[in-house]
C-alpha cells in the first residue's frame, strides 16, 4: 500500500485523471449526465492548455516538438463531443510521461546504485579515540579505521595484517578478494566481517570511486544524437497526421473523424522510445563494467569500423615479469637480483615492482639504503649495505661502469643494467605478457564489423611488430609520441574510430578518437577523464563488450521508433475509414505506449547477460609473450 501512495504522489498528474474519471462515472450513476461532459471537457482544456504553454515555450527555444498532435486531439474531441475519448488522451499523455519516468528509473538502476553507495563518512584514529567525519575530511595520511561490512571511503593502504573485501562495484569481480598489509586498497570496497585499519592515500575527490561516480553522472546526463534524430521526425509526421485527419473530414463531411484519426496520432512512442532504450544501454554496460558517457557514445560504437590499441597495459598487462638473469663479474645471480631489487624499492618506475616481487618469490631479503636517489627515465643510485648499487638503463649504467657490456635480448624482452661498486654486475631480463583475453577480443570485433585494426606505441619497433604478430595486427606505428598517436587516428579514413589506452600519454589520442575507451581498473588518471568510455575492470574483452552493447541499443533504439510510428501509421489510416471511434482508438494508443516502453526496454539485457572471460585455460596453456 506504501508504494501505491508513493507512486500516487509521484505521478501526481496521472492520479488526478484518474480521480476526474471516477468523479465523472459517480456523476453519470447520479443521473448527472451533463455535468460529466462539462468536467471532463473542461479539464481536458485546461490540461490542453498547459501544454500549450511548453509548446510555445519549446518553439521559442528552437525546438519544433509533437505536442501539437496532443493539443490539437484533446480540442478535437472535445468540439466534436467525445468528452471520453478527450480524457482518455490526457490519461495517455499522464501516463505516457510516468511510464517513461518510471522505465527511465528502472533502466537507470545499475547506474543509480553507484551513486547511491557513495561513501559519506568515515572513522578517523587519533590516538585512543575514535572520531567521525565526513569523507571529503579525510585527508593523505590519516588512520582510518573500518569495521565490518561499511565502505571504504577513500582509496588507502592496508594496515592490518589482512582483509577480505569485496570490490564487485569497483572491478566487477564477484569473488571476495584477500589483501595483506601494504596492499592498497580502493574506495567503494565493502569490508568482510573483521574490521580493519588503513592509511589514507587519496582525499575522496582523487580516489577512485568518486571518479567513477563523476563518470557516471556525466553518463546520465547525455542525450544521444538517436533521440535528436526522432525528435526531427516531429514535423513530418504532424504533417502527415494532420493532413490524414483533414482528409479523413473532407472525404466524410463528419468533423468526428477529425479526431477519431488524431488521437492515434498522440506521438509518445517516437518521443519515449529512443532515451529509454539508450537508458537501458548504458545500464547494460555499467553491469558489464564499462562506463559509457552518454548514448551518442553508443551510437559511434555501433558504427565503428576501426579500432586502434595502445601496447603497454592495454594489449599487454604493462607488468613486466622477469625471464632470465645474467649475472657478470664474479657476482652470483641472486646477489644481482637482491642487490637491484633493494634499490629498485626507491623507485616509482613499473620495472620496479616486477624486480622486487620476483625477489620475494626467490625468497630473497630486501635491504634498506643508507641514501637513494631516482634519475628520473634512467634509474636508480642507492648505498645498500655499504655498497654503491646502479640500477636502470645501459647508458647510465655505463656511466659508473665503464666495462659494462650490453646483453643480447630476444624480440619482445627488455634488459635492466646492474652495477655494483662500479663493476659490472649484469642484466635482468624482463618480458610483458600479451593478455590472454586479447586475441579473441580482436576476432569479436571483427565478427562485429569492426574489420580494421591498429597498434600505436611509444615502443621500439621490435617490440612492437613481435606483439602485432602476436596477435595478428597487420597496421602498427611504433616509436610514438602522443602528439604522433592524434596524428595517426585524425589520419584514419574508416571511421568511426576506436581508441583504447591506458596511461596518461594516451589522454590526448583518447579525446581525439571518435571513440577513446579507457582502461581505467588501475586507477582513474587522465585516460579516464578525456576517455568517451572507461573499463572498470582489467579486461580487454570488455572493448568487445562495449562494440556488442552499442550496437544492439542502436537496433533496439531504432525497432522502437519505427514500431511506434508504423503501428501509428496503420491504425490512423484504419481510423480514417470510420472503423475506430475516438474512445477505442485513444485506449488503442495507450496499448501501443506501452507495447513500445516494453520493446525500448529490451536494450537492457538480461540480468545474467555479463561479458564471459574471453581468456580461458586453454588460452593460458599457449598464452604468449611479448614486451
Amino acid at each position: 500500500m506504501a508504494r501505491v501512495l508513493r507512486y500516487a504522489r509521484r505521478y501526481w498528474a496521472v492520479t488526478l485523471t484518474i480521480a476526474i474519471g471516477c468523479l465523472g462515472i459517480a456523476l453519470a450513476l447520479a443521473g448527472a449526465g451533463s455535468a460529466v461532459a462539462w468536467l471532463f471537457g473542461g479539464y481536458a482544456l485546461v490540461v490542453a492548455a498547459w501544454q500549450a504553454v511548453g509548446m510555445v515555450r519549446d518553439m521559442l527555444r528552437g525546438h519544433w516538438g509533437l505536442d501539437v498532435l496532443a493539443i490539437t486531439a484533446i480540442a478535437a474531441t472535445v468540439a466534436v463531443g467525445e468528452y471520453v475519448a478527450a480524457l482518455l488522451v490526457v490519461l495517455m499523455l499522464t501516463g505516457g510521461e510516468a511510464l517513461e519516468d518510471f522505465a527511465n528509473r528502472r533502466a537507470k538502476r545499475e547506474l543509480d546504485a553507484l551513486l547511491r553507495r557513495a561513501p559519506q563518512l568515515a572513522h578517523r584514529l587519533e590516538g585512543d579515540r575514535i572520531v567521525e567525519i565526513r569523507a571529503d575530511e579525510v585527508r593523505v595520511g590519516d588512520l582510518l579505521l573500518i569495521r565490518p561490512s561499511e565502505i571504504l571511503p577513500v582509496d588507502a593502504t592496508l594496515r592490518s595484517e589482512e582483509a577480505t573485501l569485496d570490490e564487485s562495484s569497483i572491478t566487477g569481480e564477484s569473488v571476495p578478494v584477500e589483501r595483506r598489509a601494504g596492499d592498497a586498497v580502493l574506495s567503494g570496497s565493502v569490508n568482510g566481517l573483521a574490521a580493519i585499519e588503513v592509511v589514507a592515500s587519496a582525499t575522496a575527490g582523487e580516489s577512485q570511486y568518486q571518479q567513477i561516480v563523476a563518470l557516471v553522472a556525466d553518463a546520465a546526463e547525455s542525450k544521444a544524437p538517436v533521440v535528436r534524430l526522432a525528435d526531427r521526425y516531429a514535423v513530418p509526421f504532424t504533417v502527415f497526421s494532420l493532413a490524414l485527419a483533414g482528409v479523413a473530414w473532407w472525404a466524410s463531411g463528419d468533423p468526428a473523424r477529425f479526431a477519431e484519426v488524431l488521437v492515434l496520432a498522440t506521438p509518445c512512442p517516437l518521443l519515449i522510445a529512443a532515451p529509454v532504450a539508450y537508458l537501458g544501454g548504458m545500464s547494460r554496460a555499467a553491469r558489464n563494467g564499462v562506463i559509457v558517457k552518454g548514448g551518442g557514445v553508443l551510437e559511434l560504437l555501433a558504427a565503428a569500423k576501426t579500432a586502434v590499441f595502445d601496447k603497454t597495459g592495454t594489449l599487454t598487462r604493462g607488468e613486466p615479469e622477469l625471464v632470465a638473469i645474467r649475472s657478470a663479474g664474479g657476482f652470483g645471480d641472486e646477489e644481482v637480483l637482491a642487490a637491484a631489487a633493494s634499490a629498485e624499492q626507491y623507485s616509482s618506475h613499473v620495472l620496479a615492482a616486477s624486480m622486487i616481487g620476483a625477489a620475494r618469490e626467490r625468497g630473497l631479503t630486501l635491504q634498506e639504503a643508507e641514501r637513494a636517489r631516482e634519475a628520473a627515465t634512467n634509474g636508480v643510485e642507492a648505498v645498500i649495505g655499504g655498497r654503491e648499487v646502479v640500477v636502470g638503463k645501459f647508458a647510465f649504467v655505463l656511466e659508473h661502469a665503464p666495462d659494462a657490456a650490453r646483453t643480447a635480448i630476444a624480440p619482445g624482452e627488455l634488459a635492466i643494467y646492474v652495477a655494483i661498486d662500479g663493476r659490472y654486475a649484469g642484466a635482468l631480463l624482463a618480458r610483458d605478457r600479451v593478455r590472454p583475453d586479447a586475441r579473441a577480443m580482436l576476432a569479436r570485433l571483427d565478427a562485429l564489423g569492426v574489420h580494421r585494426t591498429m597498434m600505436l606505441t611509444g615502443d621500439a619497433a621490435a617490440t612492437a611488430e613481435h606483439v602485432a604478430a602476436e596477435l595478428g595486427i597487420t597496421r602498427v606505428r611504433a616509436e610514438c609520441l602522443p602528439a604522433d598517436k592524434v596524428h595517426e587516428v585524425a589520419a584514419i579514413a574508416e571511421r568511426p574510430v576506436i581508441m583504447v589506452g591506458d596511461g596518461v600519454n594516451d589522454a590526448p589520442v583518447l579525446a581525439a578518437a571518435d571513440v577513446g575507451i579507457a582502461m581505467g581498473a588501475k586507477g582513474a588518471t587522465a585516460a579516464s577523464e578525456s576517455a568517451s568510455a572507461v573499463i572498470l575492470v582489467d579486461e580487454i574483452s570488455r572493448v568487445a563488450k562495449a562494440v556488442e552493447v552499442g550496437r544492439d541499443t542502436v537496433r533496439i533504439a531504432l525497432q522502437s521508433i519505427w514500431i511506434g510510428i508504423v503501428v501509428s501509421v496503420a491504425l490512423m489510416i484504419v481510423a480514417a475509414f470510420g472503423v475506430i471511434p475516438a474512445v477505442v482508438g485513444a485506449l488503442l494508443q495507450e496499448i501501443v505506449d506501452l507495447v513500445t516502453i516494453l520493446a525500448a526496454l529490451r536494450a537492457l539485457g538480461s540480468r545474467r547477460d555479463t561479458a564471459p572471460s574471453l581468456g580461458g585455460s586453454g588460452a593460458k596453456a599457449t598464452e604468449p609473450t611479448a614486451a
